[in-house]
């Protein structure tokens, strides 16, 4: 196996994704990304890197990627999952497409991509997942119900999955995000920030390429808010 760290990136393409791919092939990581759009094959094809067009929440895909990336690198030490956004709406109307697309995307994204890549993790000698959720878990909003719900239990499982695997090597963590720089606000919205603006994409990348790092290394099944001050739950 080769000795150089390896991870792979989901959605990728662009946004937190794409920052985070560009933040860790500068720090040596040989990666593989993923995202449904062809931009992620540009992505790769700048950054030397391997680049898969393929869906998050498709269950063949998932598998199709990460052997795949093992293929390349023989190894895989870190795991960022990124994903896009879910049905919004009224809470009340809703139908059950729209809860189930969030379902799968959100939440069944993270748990098989960890039952895929863990125990390929304890063979690399460990490794660190890092899950880009959002400041909703903590605070639901009425404007992402779907997020909301499925974000809290993604923090649980989050949890959950630490305590499972700790012992083992690995860790996981959940980078609460709030508005970031590619999602536009109003200003009625970024004064209720402190911090009075939205969120870097270098900030996010930089805070996921730590929780990578062994730096972190004493930091698991934390759910982490990187939202400039937002949330007002202590």
């Amino acid at each position: 196996m080769t000795a150089r760290r390896s991870a792979l990136v989901t959605a990728a393409s662009k946004g937190i994704g794409a920052a985070c791919a560009r933040e860790l092939a500068a720090r040596g990581f040989g990666l593989t990304l993923m995202a449904r759009g062809a931009e992620v094959l540009d992505l790769a094809r700048e950054l030397q890197v391997v680049g898969v067009q393929a869906d998050l929440s498709l269950a063949t895909d998932l598998q199709r990627v990460v052997q795949r990336h093992w293929d390349e690198h023989g190894r895989i030490d870190g795991l960022v999952v990124s994903c896009g956004h879910p049905p919004r709406g009224d809470v009340a109307s809703l139908d059950d497409e729209a809860w189930l697309a969030g379902f799968n995307l959100i939440l069944m994204s993270v748990i098989r991509l960890c039952r895929l890549v863990t125990p390929l993790m304890i063979q690399s000698g460990g490794g660190s997942i890092v899950v880009v959720s959002s400041v909703a878990a903590a605070e639901p909003s009425l404007y992402f119900p779907v997020s909301s719900v499925m974000r809290a239990g993604l923090s649980a499982f989050v949890k959950l999955h630490a305590d499972r695997f700790a012992s083992a090597g690995v860790r996981i963590n959940a980078l609460l995000a709030g508005f970031i720089e590619s999602y536009p606000i109003s200003d009625e919205v970024r004064q209720r920030i402190p911090l009075g603006r939205s969120g870097r994409l270098n900030e996010i990348a930089g805070t996921a390429a730590f929780l990578l790092s062994p730096d972190a290394g004493f930091i698991t099944g934390q759910s982490l808010r990187i939202d400039g001050g937002q949330a007002r739950s202590v």
